[in-house]
């Protein structure tokens, strides 16, 4: 196990480097001009400002600089912690982070944790009851789930919630620690539709794993034992079933990171989402590198704890 942690560490540093290349490559790939937009205020209003207003502006924030330059420097400033400062917001990017990513993090953690409840046993129930009535909901609500977009549902929510309840949930956010009821009521139904989707691809993934499963022969072994049905299917069947819904939560959680952007913006929720937006909207490249550097990291730490965790579960996994 020693070796097997060691070598998927290793793997994580050069991984977690490719990614600050992919994300600094953003700046380069993304059309507009940063010092045209600060200038003016939109990147279109040429006439506006003078090349040599824009020229003593791109020197001033290094963007004149050649690209290696550049991002050996922002290396370096991410080394010491430095994110840098927002240039529409004039704040130092790591700040305005503190501040919202931990609400995404709790709204993509509530929408995980639904999906996981909600899902393993229904896959569970799915693949044990195989051909009944149960069975086939189980397989139409996930073709349901997969191929409704969040975002759409989101939207639904909202009219729903609006014409037929005369209710939406409160715009002011509220802190989890000092008011958790307002907390839950802005970030519920929010989650929900996050999570619909994962919820039905979590139930297929259980109910296909779950039917390998017991088709094994340890488990007519188990059963000649004289077990009971539920020791069976919770101590022998569902650890090894849970393998690949383990492994596929960091690809989850990673597509809820993405789907946060829509959907923050539907509930009006303060959290990298509409950040996101914003930096996207006034060319803030500052702000779109640390976002997406900051999600990209939390992807490629939580894939490497799942990797551990996995090892942990099957103790046959050991690298020569």
């Amino acid at each position: 196990m020693g070796n097997y942690a060691l070598h998927r560490v290793f793997l994580f540093i050069p991984t977690l480097l490719l990614a600050t290349i992919l994300v600094f490559g953003l700046f380069w790939i993304v059309p507009g001009d940063a010092a045209m937009m600060l200038l003016t205020g939109d990147e279109d209003a040429a006439g506006k400002v003078t090349n040599e207003d824009i020229d003593r502006l791109r020197e001033k924030m290094g963007l004149n600089r050649p690209i290696h330059v550049q991002y050996s420097a922002w290396v370096w400033d991410l080394m010491k912690g430095d994110l840098g400062d927002s240039l529409w917001y004039k704040t130092p990017v790591l700040d305005d982070l503190k501040d919202r990513f931990p609400i995404t993090i709790q709204l993509a953690t509530m929408a995980l944790l639904m999906a996981f409840v909600a899902a393993v046993p229904l896959g569970i129930i799915s693949a044990v009851k195989q051909d009944t009535t149960i069975d086939y909901f189980s397989r139409i609500f996930a073709l349901i789930g997969i191929a409704m977009p969040s975002f759409w549902l989101g939207i639904l929510m909202v009219y729903a919630l609006a014409y037929w309840f005369e209710w939406l949930p409160p715009l002011e956010y509220a802190n989890i620690w000092e008011d958790p009821w307002l907390n839950m009521q802005q970030l519920f139904f929010p989650a929900l539709a996050l999570a619909f989707h994962d919820m039905a691809f979590t139930a297929r993934v259980t109910r296909s794993s779950m039917l390998e499963v017991l088709r094994e022969d340890y488990m007519r072994t188990a059963r000649s034992k004289g077990l009971r049905e539920f020791t069976v299917i919770g101590r022998h069947a569902l650890k090894n079933a849970l393998m690949p819904v383990v492994t596929i939560s960091g690809y989850q959680f990673g597509r809820l990171l993405g789907g946060v952007i829509i959907i923050e913006s539907i509930f009006v929720i303060p959290g990298i989402g509409l950040f996101l937006v914003d930096a996207i909207i006034h060319r803030d490249f500052i702000v779109l590198q640390g976002v997406v550097l900051l999600a990209a990291a939390t992807v490629l730490v939580l894939n490497l704890v799942i990797d551990l965790f996995y090892g942990v579960l099957d103790p046959r996994i050991r690298y020569s």
